[in-house]
């Protein structure tokens, strides 16, 4: 039986879901969290869906062994190779994962067009394309695939000028095409908002999933009864890596993240 006083576990290839972890920290400061960056192996957005899916296992029976009572797969690449993959696997383990947020965009555009960055493993992914199959009829969506944005975030690169000029690289087609709402369809992609929004100007509208997301996860744990019985706690912060902690924890300062304790995470991902 799972036990209500553990951990919310949350896995990326590195340090994305900290966009995540912030809005869920925020929404449920109570409840414990375990956050695991598989930095051994960032990128998961080029690698093909079945190294992924071994990958999403690997972290996946990680946290559980660590206490796990739910699973947030806080990154949209794991997400579009693995959730429904995983959901099979571990049909007793409730898991809440990432769709880029088109359905919002699209709903909000007046200019009718939406832009969407992401990485590969996304963009080909059955989650996003259902998401637009049904929420964006009649918008024009300008796709961007963005190679090597996610390794200058985990280097801490947020503003360097490689890192602009890859985003001014991306971002001209989508103004091109008069786009009045972007989607950050990767969860490193918030961390790059502020300098986004200098690109592209004070009238279009950034929207990323993290917020909702974390909601989901308040609501899977209202639906199990598996809320932290302490309502009035302060919760921990754990943050485990598959690389280099002192790497990490200079990335949590970084990057604004809430503070918590680093440590080393070791495991054997399955073989083909």
């Amino acid at each position: 039986m799972t036990n209500p006083g553990g951990p919310i576990g949350m896995f990326d290839s590195g340090i994305g879901g900290g966009t995540v972890l912030r809005h869920v920290h925020r929404l449920l400061p109570n409840e414990d969290i375990l956050y695991l960056a598989d930095q051994a192996h960032v990128p998961y957005g080029p690698r093909p869906r079945e190294e992924i899916r071994r990958l999403s296992q690997a972290a996946t029976e990680w946290l559980l062994a660590h206490g796990a009572k739910i699973i947030v797969v806080a990154c949209n690449t794991a997400s579009a190779a693995a959730l429904r993959w995983l959901r099979r696997e571990y049909p007793h383990v409730p898991f809440v994962g990432m769709v880029p947020a088109v359905k919002p965009a699209a709903r909000h555009s007046k200019s009718g067009v939406v832009g969407l960055m992401a990485t590969p493993a996304t963009m080909q992914g059955e989650l996003l394309q259902e998401v637009v199959q049904e929420w964006a009829q009649g918008v024009q969506l300008v796709q961007q695939i963005c190679h090597g944005l996610v390794e200058h975030i985990e280097r801490g690169e947020l503003d360097s000028p490689a890192t602009i000029a890859l985003l001014q690289q991306y971002l001209t087609p989508m103004l091109e095409a008069n786009a009045d709402h972007i989607v950050l369809g990767c969860t490193h992609y918030p961390y790059l908002e502020d300098v986004i929004q200098r690109i592209v100007g004070p009238n279009i509208t950034l929207v990323d999933a993290g917020e909702a997301v974390a909601r989901q996860v308040a609501r899977v744990l209202d639906e199990q009864m598996l809320h932290h019985p302490d309502r009035t706690r302060q919760g921990t912060l754990t943050y485990a890596t598959t690389g280099d902690p002192h790497h990490l924890a200079a990335l949590l300062e970084r990057l604004h993240l809430p503070r918590g304790n680093v440590q080393a995470a070791t495991y054997i991902v399955p073989l083909a």
